[in-house]
């Protein structure tokens, strides 16, 4: 298994959702939020209603971790807690879809993903 990166993004997908299930469980957070908001992000695929570059660059925008990692350590450090779900949610959402096998886009046509190269 770990000769194939494919697996292997997978199992990170999974560890990551599993992680942000636990800090959100942890956090007492509202479970009802995270059943409305956890989808949100795959509404930035409609950027190819335009085309497939807009479209990725949307997609693949909200889709890499480093925003809502960023957002976390601002609701640690500042502190702003009332951000913590929100970025939990963000989290678990990417982490989910890179469980499931969803990657990031290239601008070529949206099933044309970073997992399909590896």
């Amino acid at each position: 298994m770990l000769t194939k990166p494919r697996w292997l993004l997978h199992l990170e997908g999974a560890s990551i959702l599993a992680l942000t299930l636990v800090l959100y469980r942890a956090g007492h957070f509202h479970w009802w939020l995270f059943a409305l908001l956890l989808l949100t992000p795959d509404l930035f695929m409609l950027g190819y209603v335009a085309n497939p570059k807009i479209g990725s660059a949307a997609y693949n925008l909200v889709h890499t971790s480093a925003a809502p990692i960023l957002l976390l350590g601002v609701a640690v450090v500042a502190p702003l807690p009332a951000l913590d779900p929100y970025a939990l949610i963000w989290l678990a959402h990417i982490g989910m879809d890179r469980m499931l096998g969803f990657g990031l886009k290239y601008p070529t046509r949206f099933r044309d993903t970073h997992l399909q190269h590896v």
